[in-house]
């Protein structure tokens, strides 16, 4: 296993700013957090920083919508039944009771905020139904636009309030701590002219992760380019727990352009799940049904179901996709309910009113994460998180559709409500900690070749020698103690070093788990292990080194049976 940076190679800092709380990260979570805790403490400074622009992240992308029970036959009983069958018995049923009980509040709230979110002739919230859910509740806006409304709401509202200070263009580096390991800022490189120029930092009482997800790490997905793992891996360099990182679900209906060869890298168009919703098939080149029979839930079952299924009818016909059959749904409803999906499709030469739609599975949503409790705390103090670089435990083995966006509401509401009970007050941080103890950077002309290993070996599809050889390639990749190359500190290293940090956490962790369940498919175990219901959780020491554990669930699977066993 590699030695990883236990602080990213970086110039000392040029300038510095205080804020009380800081917010990494402007998608639905960091969005909804920098509101909250504007609302909870009035008074308190609030610094967003954001990789890129304001509405460059995840939260556009997401298509399908935002589930709640809020219909008058469906009930927050009912949406923890189906989020905890699609959990794979790794959820946790306290994290999910919180996001059932107060999502359908924080639902109303966007909308009260100004989200415009599609509605019945009659007035009411239009519901529709994703893969895994039982009940007509997902609330959805402009067909299949939710996620780019729900940002736009929310970034609106942000921009009203003249009181939070914006810096777009940052990578963040690395957390800074005080003496005793609390968390009191934050070293960050902001692309732009002027005093904020190049390397900074910015000392705070709290600092919030809402980074997004990883998808870059594979080298098909849905996730924009930011996605880069940056969060979890900054966590890790600061100590923070990680979990559940082998969770990693692949949409089953990304979008396959025609002529696309098997390993490019990039993100695809999502085909939402809502389409299946609303009755759209897969099948084969040949018109075949692929989840007739295989689920009782057929085309809708849940999403590791469908991925595992595609990918083996896909490996048995020997082809790179299949297809989604929408042109039954007729011309109208299409237009109506899927605008986006078919603007993009026809921008492919593809028209899903009378073709079949080609689709395959596409790294999409990260389970696991940093971990937190139910208030949004991490094992470090004075670092919360919340969206997809988080860990609450509300997904476990296998995120039910919709439930990411009410996540993020859910969770950035609570974190606001613990700091409004009392902000941290750390110690002065150690500003020269960030040039001190760095094993290197990666090697970014290396970073299509660690997307490529992934998808090879940490894919849909997992085994002992896939896992092993992504491992012995990643020791190898973006090291420049391997290749002997000189890599320039700068935004490209740092990415890679963050994005090989997490490829070869997820390794281990999926190496470490000698089972199949939810979206961690293992082909040479095949079956789900009573034994292995629990957690692994990674830790990066200061030397660099990976250490991974294992705690079991109890039968509620809300806490531990007993403490951790080393592997």
């Amino acid at each position: 296993m590699p030695v990883l940076p236990a602080r990213l190679g970086a110039p000392r800092a040029g300038w510095t700013r205080h804020a009380d709380v800081v917010v990494i990260g402007s998608g639905v979570a960091g969005l909804s957090a920098v509101l909250r805790v504007r609302a909870a403490l009035p008074t308190a400074r609030v610094l967003l920083v954001t990789k890129a622009l304001l509405d460059m992240g995840s939260t556009r992308w997401a298509q399908g919508g935002i589930a709640a029970a809020l219909a008058a036959e469906d009930s927050p009983d009912d949406h923890l039944r189906d989020t905890l069958v699609a959990g794979v018995g790794l959820c946790d049923p306290a994290a999910v009771r919180v996001l059932v009980d107060e999502g359908p509040a924080r639902v109303r709230e966007l909308a009260a905020l100004g989200a415009q979110f599609d509605r019945t002739a009659s007035g009411e919230l239009s519901l529709t139904r994703e893969g895994g859910h039982l009940r007509d509740r997902i609330v959805h806006a402009g067909g299949d636009a939710t996620g780019l409304e729900v940002e736009r709401a929310l970034i609106a509202a942000l921009r009203s309030d003249e009181a939070v200070e914006i810096i777009e263009h940052a990578l963040v580096l690395d957390l800074l701590t005080d003496a005793d390991g609390r968390v009191a800022g934050a070293t960050l490189h902001v692309l732009g002219e002027g005093s904020r120029d190049g390397v900074g930092a910015v000392t705070a009482r709290a600092v919030i992760l809402a980074t997004g997800g990883m998808g870059q790490i594979f080298a098909s997905t849905t996730n924009p380019p930011v996605s880069t793992g940056d969060g979890v891996a900054l966590a890790l360099r600061a100590g923070a727990v990680v979990t559940d990182l082998e969770f990693v679900q692949f949409h089953p209906t990304a979008f396959w352009a025609p002529g696309a060869e098997s390993l490019d890298v990039g993100q695809r168009p999502l085909v939402s799940e809502a389409m299946r919703g609303e009755g759209a098939v897969l099948v084969d080149a040949a018109g075949e049904r692929v989840m007739l029979g295989v689920h009782p839930l057929a085309d809708l079952a849940p999403r590791d179901v469908v991925a595992k299924q595609m990918s083996r009818v896909m490996a048995a016909q020997g082809v790179n996709h299949l297809y989604l059959d929408a042109r039954h749904l007729g011309e109208a409803t299409i237009l109506r309910r899927f605008p986006t999906i078919t603007a993009q499709c026809r921008a492919q030469g593809v028209d899903p009113v009378t073709q079949p739609i080609p689709v395959a599975p596409a790294a999409h949503y990260a389970s696991g994460g940093v971990r937190t409790d139910t208030w949004g705390r991490t094992s470090v103090p004075g670092l919360y998180a919340c969206g997809e670089v988080a860990c609450t435990g509300v997904h476990g083995a296998n995120r039910l559709a919709s439930n990411s966006l009410l996540e993020g509401l859910v969770f950035a509401a609570r974190i606001a409500e613990d700091l409004a009970a009392g902000l941290p007050s750390p110690g002065v941080p150690a500003l020269a900690v960030v040039e001190r103890g760095s094993a290197g950077l990666a090697d970014p002309a290396e970073r299509g070749d660690l997307a490529r290993v992934m998808t090879d070996g940490a894919g849909v599809l997992r085994s002992a020698p896939s896992l092993l050889a992504a491992a012995k390639a990643l020791t190898a990749i973006g090291d420049v103690r391997v290749t002997g190359s000189t890599v320039t500190a700068g935004p490209d290293a740092w990415e890679m070093s963050n994005l090989r940090t997490v490829a070869t956490a997820l390794v281990a962790a999926a190496t470490a788990r000698t089972e199949t369940r939810g979206s961690h498919w293992r082909e040479d175990f095949a079956e789900a292990d009573d034994d292995w219901r629990g957690h692994l959780l990674v830790r990066l020491d200061p030397d660099g080194a990976l250490g991974v554990t294992f705690e079991p669930a109890a039968a509620d699977g809300a806490t531990p049976v007993e403490g951790e066993k080393a592997l």
